[in-house]
Formats: structure tokens, C-alpha cells, sequence
């Protein structure tokens, strides 16, 4: 049996119709043109609106539930929507129906149909609300037609509730959100799951007015929008409206709907309640919000990003360039667009990549390609043009996106490596060559290190030895009377001491252990002094010119030690010229920069002094320079020369800060240059000691000094000279006796001892304890005690092992002198301030600077050039000294290194700031800046190497 679906529909007790895509009838049953009035002929084929034409809420609820079953194929509800039908004879009649719309699939899957099932329920809408004014109405009537009445009711009662049961469970069904207020003041007569879903399924709803079932509401205006649809009538539609709900605990739920409030009409035309219906659309909203961030976040990440930025649709036509495009080319928003982007392409690229792009888009893979776009100049560069595709839910291509990268820097890069490629092979080996020959230098640094070192310990102990004889041969000279021949060889004893003590001095200086007392000097002047002296010692066969730049800087230097140098330079000339031939001797200023520097090795670039001494003698193989500057090595005769004028010359320029560097090959003649640090100091004259008849004193003297030998010999002599001696073993003993409270009026101590206690500390002890207090160090060997980077540390008195009776008590009677002179006239509550020069710059007067600077050199120099301008200066080797200094007083500069020995520079300066905050700094550095300084405020750079009139500059600048 075949079973006849359209005779099932027609026999159908509601109405059905079929409705296409474009709203227009296909089908209808006879149960729809009963309730509609219409006959089949008047509604197939017919557009849906043109046949029942509404406005408003009534129109959208209808055509939102189509486009829902079109676009999402899932059935939808209309469990109750107020619609208007013609009649026949055109008059409007208000009806309320309740709908469910089903989808019909075609072959290819799409809706192409909808079926949609109609109940006409305005006679149970209208007999819902009639009831209870019928109750009322007959309140007065008699008790029979109040039985028979009440019978009536109970029937409408009945099927009343039986079609309310079945509008609940259609509208509790719902998909939609759909609830009905009664009255002003919204009382809730129905709320169906959905409603309650959102709203939370906690709540109390039903015969509660909305202000009580839901508070939150009305801060939000949806009361007062509920107020208003009453009182006017007007139906109001909302869509993606935010709207907060309160849980029973936690944070407040954030919801997104689209609603619709439509007033419902009683009999005379007036609102009595409202119907809410609606939709959630928290996820699309969601969903949206994301999409719209990505898009946004996709715009901004393509702006800022060095590569250029492009998209184009599935066909590849280009519809967005980021802005960095524009600016390179020189275009404007809308153009490069489509196809107007081959407009920047080069015409000889052009036929090559417009193939291969098409081919891409073909085959939905990733586009790469090379090829030169002109940048708005006319400049034509290369970039990578890479695009790959993206897909949406169905797999097909949504969008391309690309990205233009800059590979013109690469591309030239690429061409020279392939050319260094070429030259590898002899680049190579020059690179060996020059980093063997570093490497001979740093060998040859080490081992003149290491003999230096060994050379000192000698030097120390060898005067110790010198000076228990020298003692003991001038104590034993004085006993005997002039003329006898025990006296004589006592004589001859002594110069054989004294040719020990110039041996112990030359290998203090090769190993850069002697005690410099480095002063501002001026070489023109310098030379001129000693010319007599030069002339002397090269002989008449020798002609000596001389070279001077004018404008020769000043050079910080032991000038004694710097005319022995000279004078070695000049012997070793004349001997390698067999005395006959011209000696050059030139002066001029020389600057070494970080390149030169580095070629030169162990080197430090800034301004220097160059003294250059070049012979036309017979020169030198690479293998005697090799060894020129180590001790004992001589080219000279045996007997001839002791190996350790070169080696002194060598200790000596180094221990000054200095270089120094020889040319020289066979029958070439030789040249040496010597290159002696820029003073920007004016010249200052040398200590004069007194030359007068030695005398002695009767103040008591403390000797410390742990060499029993050498403690007697000096013990003996002070006393012989009239002093009281206290004696002490070593530095702890000192100590015990200097607290003890042993009154004496002078120290004299050896600088290197064993014992807890350094020289230098007791040194110090002893004078905290007694101001003024004169303190004279002997030694032979004074590395870090009381010297650093080969200066005496300053107010350090010295007297050099081995010394002479004479020579001890003059300086015992200068410094006694000197005490004895200084103590009555300065109150201990006053410093003197050192006036300014005259040429102190404007505003440096009194002002208070700290200088950070580890190397000795470096720092004194800082310390000249700030004290010359006026300023009252401290000086640190280290971070801790620094900010110790500041501890113990305010300062208005710090000027510091960023390389210190304990810490960062950078580290101190911030450890500064934040003691005194608003402290300047400046930072003294070979680097143009000094990252991690941003957060100083007030921080500036002075860059190494730099002038007086830099430093002034950056110091005084506010």
C-alpha cells in the first residue's frame, strides 16, 4: 500500500504551508486556507509578504525565525507571535498564532525549504483574559444563573487550563527566551526554561514583579524600558544588548541578547502585559568580540613590523597593505590595491614573478619569490615576498597574507663573502701571522713579568744586605783617623756598596718596583738641562741633533729617572755607532687611539709625549730585539756593559704608564721612541733637599725594622747622631709600644715585615693617635705598601735602601723640622682650602667632587684637571671607597670608571644616587653610552680619550 503524504497534510487538522528560499508559497494545505481565508491559487507562488503584510515586532520575530532555519538548518519556535490577517474583504484582523518552522534540505544539502506548521490560538488568548471579566460581570445575578453561570466558567475553566498547559510546555520547549509580564508592574506570569537558564535557575520568578525577581535589572534601565513599552504601546527591539545577572555567589554573570518587548492589548485596546522574547547570544557575541580583537591585534602586530605586511582575497587580488609599505614606496591608502601593486615592482622582475604568483594561487600553496621594489627615492632593493594561504571552516582559501622582508643588506653580503671566499686562504694566513706575532708579544710581556717579580725579591733583600754594610763601614770609617790605610779600603768598600746599590736600582726599575715620585714636567726644558751631560757622554765624534714640536704638551714623570733613561739611550747610541755619526733626538706630541692600541699591545690609547732617540749604527736582528729589554742580556764586549740599561729603560717607561717601542734592522741603524703620558699640569720644579753640614737632634725616635742586622747598624747611627732609640722587631710590636703610650717625636719603620700588623698600619695607628706625628719609611723594595701602579702614595715619606748617615739625618731633620713648625699655628677645627689658579673655570670654585678611577694614572690626572679649575676633590680606587666617601660627606659630582676592580661602576653609581638622591654622575668610559643608565636621571658620558676641556665641560654642566 502506497501511502499518499500530501493526502495525509490535507487532512491535517492545522495548517501547514511550504515556503522557499525567497519566501515565496509553494505548497499550502486546506486546514492553512481555512484559517487564512485565502483560496490555493491566491497564495502559490505569491511572496509571503506581499499576501499578509505586517509592520514592526510582527514582521521581525517572522522573517528573524526564517533567516535562523535558512542559515543554521535547526528547526525554530514561535511559541507565540501576534500577527495581522486581511480578510477577504480587506479589513485587518489582530490574531495571535503560535509557529514552528522546519527545515527542508535539498540534494546538494542546503535549505531549500521550509515547512511550517501554524496554530491560530487567538480565541484561547482572548478567552483567557475574558474569563475573569466575566466573573465579575455576573457577581450580581441570582443564585441559579450563578449555578448555571459557575457550571459555564468551570467548562472555560477547563479547557482554559488545558490550553495554558499546552502553551507552557510549547513555550517551556522553546528554543528562545520567552516570558510574559501582566500589568504595570510587570508581575511574571511565564517564564520558560530558557528565560530561566540565563537568568538562573535559582530565582523565583512566577507572580513576582520583575523589580523583586530581578533587582539587578533595574540599574541597568531594562525596568524603565519595560515602564515605557507599557505606557506607549510601541513594541521596542534590542540586539546585542549587555546586560549583567547576579549569581547566588561569586561575581556577577555578563550576558549578550537580542530581545524583543511587545506589548499585548486587552479587549478595549489597552496594554496589560508584556511578551519578552529573545535570543542568547553571549557565545556570538563572544565569538564576534574575539574575531574583532584578532583582526585588531593582526592590524597592529602588521604596522609595527619591520617587514612589510600585505593581504589579498582567494583570487589574489591585494585588499589591505600595512602602512610601513606605503612609506617606503611613497603611495597612499587605496592605491597597490587588486593589481595596482605591480606599479613598484621592477619592470625586468615583473614578467618573471607574476607567473609564479598565478601558479600559487592555482594550487592554494605557499608563495615565495624574490624581486626588487622601488623605494620612494627611486632606489630600487631587493626583498623576499613570501604569502601563504589561510583556510576557513570548509577548507577553501579565505585569504592570503604576505609579507615583503628587505634582503638587500643580505644579498650584498652574500656577494662579498663569495668574493672573501676567494681570498680565504691568505687571509688566513695573515691572520695567523699577526695573532702569532700578539702572541710573541704576550709571551714575551710574561716572561719580562715574571723576571720583574723575581728581580724585586732580589733588589729587596740585596739593599737589606747593602745597608747592614753600609751601616757598619761608615760607623767603623769614623773610628779611624784620615789617612791610614784601613780607612782607605774602608772607602774603596764603600763605592763597591754604592755600585751594588745602583745594580739593586736598575733591576727595581726593569721589574717597575722602584719608587716614583712623578711630577709635570717639561722635556724641551728637561733637555736643554742636560744637553752639557749628553754631549759629555757621546764624545766629539758623535753629533747629536735635535727635533722639537712646538707646542709640546707637558708629561707626568720621576724626571731623575726619566734623565737616566735617556742618558742609557744615548750611551747604547753612541756605542752601536762606535762612536762616530749623528744621534736624532726628537720631541713631539702623539695620540694612540683603541685601533693603534691594540696593535701595539698592552697599551692603553689617550695623549701622549713621544721622545724618540734614533742612531745610525749597525742595527739589530729581530731575535736581539726579541731580547733587548731583559735584564743581563747585552750585545756589548764582556766587561763592556751590565745587560740592565735597556731592561731599566723598559721598567721604568712601563711603571710610568707609558710604552715603548724599537725599529731597528742590520745596517739600518736603530730607533727607539719612548711615549710618556700627557700632564695637563703647568711644569712643577723638583724637592730640593737640604745640602747642608749634618747635624742630629736629641728627639726620641721609634725604629721598627725586623732585620736584626740592619736594626742595629741603624739603631747605632741614630744614636751616634744624638737620638734617643726605641726598637721594635716587627709591626706588632711597634703597635703594642705606640698604644702603650711610649712618648716619641718620630717613626721609623721598614716597609716590608712579617706580623699581623702591615708597616702601613701601624703607620697610620700612630698617627690617629698622635696628629702630626712625622713618619719616614725605609726600604728597599716598596711594591703596594706604600706605593700603587709605581707612585709613592701621597704624603708617604721614603727613605731608599741602602742609605748613608748622611743622608738618613737629613731627612730626619727635615721632617722633624717641619712637625716642629706646622704644630702651634693650625687649629684643629680648620682646613685650608688650596686656592684656585687663576684660570679656575666659573662655577668649579668650592665645588664638591668625588672621582672614581682605578687606574692611578687616569685618576691623578682627573684629580690635576679638577683641582687646577677650583674644584675640592676625593679620590677612590674602588666602588667601596667611593661610596665610603660619600658616606662620610656629601658631594655635588661623581665622576667614576664603569670597570672597577670590585664592582660595576654602573652598580656604585645607583648605590650613590640612591644615598644622595639627585647626585650627577658622570661616567668616564671608552663607550659611547653605558646601558642600564637610563634610570639616572642626571647621568652623562664622557668618553675616553678626552681632553681638559671635555672633562671641564661635562663636570660643570648642571
Amino acid at each position: 500500500m502506497t501511502l499518499d503524504i500530501s493526502a495525509v497534510f490535507e487532512s491535517a487538522a492545522t495548517a501547514y504551508m511550504l515556503i522557499d528560499r525567497d519566501l515565496r508559497y509553494v505548497w499550502v494545505n486546506r486546514a492553512y486556507c481555512e484559517v487564512t481565508g485565502r483560496k490555493p491559487e491566491q497564495l502559490v507562488g505569491q511572496y509571503l509578504p506581499d499576501v499578509f503584510p505586517a509592520e514592526g515586532e510582527a514582521q521581525a520575530m517572522l522573517h528573524a525565525s526564517f533567516e535562523r532555519v535558512f542559515q543554521n538548518g535547526r528547526t525554530d519556535h514561535l511559541p507565540f507571535i501576534p500577527y495581522p490577517i486581511a480578510k477577504a474583504g480587506g479589513e485587518i484582523e489582530h490574531r495571535y498564532w503560535s509557529a514552528t518552522h522546519t527545515p527542508i534540505p535539498g540534494d546538494d544539502g542546503r535549505v531549500q525549504y521550509l515547512l511550517q506548521n501554524t496554530h491560530d490560538v487567538t480565541d484561547l488568548y482572548m478567552r483567557a483574559h475574558q474569563a475573569e471579566a466575566e466573573v465579575a460581570k455576573r457577581a450580581d445575578l441570582d443564585e441559579g444563573e450563578v449555578l448555571m453561570r459557575a457550571e459555564s466558567v468551570a467548562q472555560q475553566n477547563l479547557e482554559l487550563g488545558m490550553a495554558t498547559r499546552f502553551f507552557e510546555t510549547v513555550f517551556d520547549q522553546a528554543p528562545s527566551v520567552i516570558a510574559i509580564h501582566s500589568g504595570p508592574e510587570h508581575v511574571f506570569r511565564l517564564a520558560n526554561r530558557e528565560y530561566r537558564r540565563i537568568v538562573g535557575e535559582h530565582r523565583d520568578l512566577i507572580g513576582r514583579r520583575a523589580s523583586e525577581a530581578l533587582p539587578e535589572l533595574a540599574d541597568q534601565g531594562f525596568l524603565d524600558l519595560l515602564d515605557n513599552v507599557y505606557r506607549s504601546g510601541e513594541p521596542v527591539t534590542l540586539r546585542d544588548v549587555q546586560a549583567f545577572i547576579y549569581n547566588e555567589d561569586g561575581p556577577p554573570t555578563e550576558i549578550f541578547v537580542d530581545f524583543v518587548y511587545q506589548p499585548l492589548f486587552g479587549p478595549n485596546g489597552r496594554s496589560i502585559g508584556i511578551l519578552v522574547q529573545g535570543h542568547d547570544v553571549t557565545a556570538q557575541h563572544r565569538a564576534v568580540a574575539e574575531l574583532r580583537n584578532a583582526e585588531e591585534r593582526f592590524r597592529t602586530l602588521a604596522q609595527n613590523m619591520p617587514a612589510h605586511v600585505w593581504t589579498a582575497r582567494p583570487d589574489g587580488m591585494l585588499d589591505w597593505v600595512s602602512d610601513p609599505i606605503h612609506a617606503y614606496a611613497g603611495t597612499e591608502d587605496g592605491q597597490l590595491l587588486g593589481e595596482d601593486w605591480g606599479r613598484i615592482v621592477h619592470p625586468d622582475d615583473l614578467p618573471r614573478v607574476v607567473p609564479v604568483w598565478e601558479s600559487s594561487i592555482a594550487r592554494g600553496e605557499t608563495y615565495e619569490t624574490e624581486f626588487r621594489i622601488r623605494r620612494v627615492d627611486g632606489v630600487w632593493r631587493w626583498f623576499l615576498v613570501r604569502a601563504v594561504p589561510v583556510h576557513d571552516a570548509e577548507g577553501r582559501i579565505a585569504q592570503w597574507i604576505g609579507t615583503n622582508t628587505d634582503i638587500e643588506d643580505r644579498r650584498a653580503t652574500e656577494a662579498a663573502l663569495a668574493e672573501l671566499n676567494a681570498t680565504l686562504e691568505e687571509r688566513v694566513e695573515n691572520r695567523n701571522r699577526a695573532l702569532e706575532e700578539i702572541n710573541a708579544t704576550l709571551r714575551q710581556s710574561q716572561k719580562m713579568e715574571a723576571i720583574g717579580n723575581l728581580a724585586g725579591g732580589v733588589a729587596h733583600d740585596f739593599n737589606n744586605l747593602l745597608q747592614a754594610i753600609t751601616g757598619s763601614l761608615q760607623l767603623a770609617q769614623r773610628e779611624l783617623p784620615s789617612g791610614t790605610p784601613g780607612r782607605a779600603r774602608i772607602e774603596q768598600a764603600m763605592r763597591a756598596v754604592d755600585r751594588g746599590a745602583t745594580l739593586a736600582a736598575q733591576l727595581l726599575a726593569f721589574g717597575r718596583r722602584q719608587p716614583l715620585e712623578p711630577r709635570a714636567v717639561d722635556l724641551r726644558r728637561m733637555l736643554d738641562e742636560i744637553a752639557p751631560i749628553l754631549r759629555s757622554a757621546v764624545g766629539e765624534g758623535v753629533r747629536i741633533e735635535t727635533r722639537l714640536t712646538d707646542g709640546l704638551w707637558n708629561t707626568l714623570v720621576d724626571a731623575a729617572n726619566l734623565e737616566n733613561a735617556l742618558l742609557n739611550l744615548v750611551v747604547n747610541a753612541r756605542d752601536a755607532m762606535e762612536g762616530q755619526g749623528r744621534l736624532t733626538i726628537a720631541l713631539d706630541n702623539a695620540m694612540i687611539d683603541a685601533e693603534a692600541a691594540r696593535a701595539m699591545t698592552d697599551v692603553v690609547p689617550g695623549e701622549y709625549v713621544r721622545l724618540t732617540v734614533t742612531d745610525e749604527g749597525a742595527g739589530m736582528t729581530s731575535e736581539v730585539i726579541e731580547k733587548i729589554f731583559e735584564p743581563f742580556f747585552t750585545t756589548k764586549p764582556e766587561g763592556k756593559g751590565t745587560g740592565l740599561g735597556m731592561a731599566m729603560v723598559y721598567g721604568f717607561v712601563k711603571q710610568s704608564g707609558g710604552h715603548v717601542a724599537i725599529e731597528s734592522a742590520p745596517g739600518r741603524g736603530t730607533t727607539v721612541r719612548l711615549y710618556l703620558p700627557r700632564s695637563l699640569r703647568s711644569e712643577a720644579p723638583a724637592t730640593l733637599r737640604a745640602a747642608g753640614p749634618v747635624t742630629g737632634g736629641d728627639e726620641t725616635v721609634l725604629l721598627v725594622e725586623d732585620d736584626a742586622d740592619v736594626r742595629a747598624v741603624a739603631a747605632e747611627m741614630l744614636r751616634e747622631l744624638g737620638y734617643e732609640v726605641i726598637e721594635a722587631g716587627d709591626a706588632d710590636a711597634g703597635l703594642e709600644l705606640i698604644e702603650a703610650g711610649r712618648p716619641f717625636d718620630l717613626l721609623l719603620t721598614d716597609v716590608v715585615m712579617p706580623g699581623k700588623v702591615t708597616s702601613r698600619e701601624m703607620a697610620e695607628r700612630a698617627q690617629k693617635l698622635r696628629p702630626g706625628l712625622p713618619v719616614l719609611f725605609a726600604s728597599g723594595y716598596s711594591r703596594d705598601a706604600i706605593m700603587h701602579d709605581g707612585r709613592l702614595d701621597r704624603g708617604i715619606q721614603l727613605l731608599p735602601k741602602p742609605y748613608r748617615r748622611e743622608t738618613l739625618a737629613r731627612r730626619l731633620r727635615e721632617l722633624l723640622d717641619a712637625a716642629e713648625a706646622a704644630s702651634p699655628s693650625v687649629p684643629e677645627t680648620t682646613t685650608a682650602s688650596p686656592s684656585a689658579p687663576d684660570d679656575a673655570r666659573p662655577g668649579f670654585g668650592g665645588l664638591r667632587v668625588v672621582v672614581c678611577e682605578d687606574d692611578t694614572f687616569i685618576r691623578l690626572d682627573l684629580v690635576e684637571m679638577l683641582t687646577a679649575a677650583g674644584a675640592e676633590v676625593r679620590e677612590a680606587a674602588t666602588g667601596a671607597q667611593a661610596l665610603a666617601l660619600l658616606e662620610e660627606a656629601p658631594a655635588d659630582r661623581l665622576l667614576i670608571d664603569v670597570g672597577l676592580p670590585d664592582r660595576s661602576g654602573l652598580d656604585v653609581a645607583r648605590a650613590a644616587v640612591a644615598l644622595q638622591p639627585g647626585l650627577p654622575v658622570i661616567f668616564a668610559t671608552g663607550r659611547e653610552s653605558v646601558p642600564g643608565s637610563e634610570d639616572l636621571p642626571q647621568a652623562r658620558v664622557l668618553t675616553k680619550p678626552f681632553g681638559q676641556e671635555a672633562l671641564l665641560r661635562a663636570v660643570g654642566g648642571s
